[in-house]
């Protein structure tokens, strides 16, 4: 496949550096010699040549086909190596992982590439984006191939290597398999991913600052446990009487209110609030007069809408547990934290942490005493600390970003971070080793009726060479297919302020400005 008719030996030493982790030294190697690369704690267990446009994922029993946009996706990828691996650091760790090397045009760099939910899978999508841009890519299903949290239900090194390690040994052993394929190892290592893959980063750059050189992190749940805690004891409030839960076809009429009172806060009426913090709108408002009705809230729905709008207090001792669970602007997906039923990553990880019973019943739930519970316990997985001094003094560059209408993971989460870094590590961080993007009326990673659409990895490779976050990075939302607006993201806490002339859904026609 790449370098024709030529074999080449392939000379590979494993050794132990001084921080423990395995050095390859390897001439360059044709794909297949790559199946004998000699790996600690890890083996290759397939390398095969994928010819452009020959990939296709398997589609299990029952399961349904591509996406288009997916299918089209992989029937673009250029050639390259596929190597399969699995990494074993415990008798119980079974990480499997993938890494594609392009056969031809590499960049000479590589690209990790993150989870979502409890992983289980490789996320090939990513994979092939990471490859199509010239990069060398991976992906690890972190140890496990079930869903949910069950997996990790009596095998503490299982929950280990979901946490972390999985991502680590992926990491390792991806770059001595980059240095025996191409001869040298890459000049830059990227990490890239949303919601898990968020948390996933900022553990890597809190837990090991010598993995990455530039990370991206969007809507990052932490810290986890506590996230899991309140998700459930909010489902009991949310539920707590026979009319506080709030319809899902009264969603649009709570969300309508919110627009009438907040969209022209800034300047600019275009269904979108550009800054939630400054919206104070009172559900109250939207109390029926007389009888319940399809346009209006009952007293207990208007108590349950600004509940979610506040702050998550402790049901007993009324401390502060977590920022806002939803922001205003987001009614219109509160199905999922506010529904019926608790959010099933919540019951997982009450199952997983405290429980430690695949049949736990949520149902059986105590706010009271469990939130604490599931707080104490669930450390391991609350991986990510404020202090990144290790991983900014190494040059490393912390991209994040949330969506304001974030359903599932709170937009103030990763504000809440991004602060305790700049209170750990100094202020004058932001922007050259760490920033944070929030996205006006974006969902939970994408979606939503804000712009949801920015490349990443353009914006992380302008500050990796530049040596400054951008000052703006151009984002775009599309209906049908078809861009129909383009707005700034501005380094948080900064919003986008329309310059008063040219079309409004034109990012030229925006200044970043500091939020009044």
């Amino acid at each position: 496949m790449r370098r024709a008719g030529v074999v080449l030996a392939l000379i590979a030493l494993s050794l132990v550096a001084p921080a423990g982790r395995p050095v390859v030294v390897a001439a360059a190697g044709s794909c297949e010699s790559l199946g004998s690369l000699v790996l600690r704690s890890a083996r290759v267990t397939s390398a095969t040549e994928v010819a452009a446009g020959a990939f296709t994922l398997p589609v299990p029993p029952g399961g349904r086909g591509l996406p288009p946009a997916a299918a089209r996706a992989y029937a673009s990828l250029p050639a390259f190596c596929r190597v399969q691996a699995t990494a074993m650091p415990t008798s119980d760790s079974d990480i499997k992982m993938e890494v594609w090397l392009p056969a031809s045009g590499w960049n000479g760099k590589f690209q990790a590439v993150g989870n979502g939910g409890w992983a289980g899978t490789i996320s090939y999508t990513a994979l092939a984006a990471a490859v199509a841009g010239g990069y060398a890519g991976a992906s690890t299903d972190t140890g496990h191939s079930t869903p949910g949290s069950d997996f990790a239900i009596g095998h503490p090194e299982k929950l280990v290597d979901y946490a972390h390690r999985g991502v680590h040994e992926m990491t390792v052993q991806s770059k001595a398999i980059i240095n025996a394929f191409y001869g040298n190892a890459p000049k830059t290592s990227f990490w890239n991913g949303c919601s898990t893959g968020g948390r996933q980063g900022i553990a890597e750059a809190s837990m090991y600052p010598a993995d990455f050189d530039a990370i991206v992190a969007g809507a990052s749940p932490h810290p986890s446990s506590r996230l899991h805690a309140i998700r459930l004891a909010v489902s009991f409030v949310v539920n707590r009487s026979a009319d506080s839960a709030i319809p899902a076809a009264k969603l649009p009429v709570l969300h309508k209110a919110v627009l009438d009172a907040c969209d022209t806060l800034d300047g600019v009426k275009d269904g979108v609030i550009e800054n939630p913090t400054r919206c104070h709108y009172d559900p109250k408002t939207l109390v029926c007069k007389e009888s319940d009705g399809p346009s209006c809230l009952t007293a207990a729905q208007a108590e349950t809408a600004r509940i979610l709008y506040a702050d998550v207090k402790h049901p007993v001792s009324g401390r502060v547990l977590y920022s806002p669970l939803l922001q205003p602007g987001s009614e219109l997906s509160w199905a999922t934290l506010a529904g019926p039923t608790p959010f099933p990553n919540a019951i997982d990880g009450f199952k997983v942490f405290v429980a430690k019973d695949a049949n736990w019943d949520w149902h059986t739930f105590k706010p009271a005493t469990d939130v604490d519970k599931l707080e104490e316990l669930g450390t391991v997985i609350d991986t990510a600390r404020p202090n990144l001094k290790p991983f900014f003094d190494r040059g490393g560059k912390l991209l994040m970003y949330h969506g304001w209408a974030d359903r599932q993971v709170p937009a103030m989460s990763s504000v809440d971070y991004f602060e305790s870094v700049l209170g750990a590590v100094g202020k004058g961080a932001a922007g050259k080793s760490i920033q944070l993007y929030m996205i006006p009326g974006m969902d939970h990673c994408q979606g939503g009726p804000g712009t949801d659409t920015f490349d990443k990895m353009a914006a992380i490779e302008e500050w990796a060479t530049k040596g400054a976050a951008p000052k703006s990075i151009v984002a775009s939302h599309a209906t049908n297919g078809t861009v129909d607006r383009t707005r700034p993201l501005c380094p948080y806490p900064q919003v986008a302020q329309y310059k008063g002339s040219g079309s409004t859904d034109s990012a030229e026609n925006f200044a970043c400005v500091v939020a009044k």
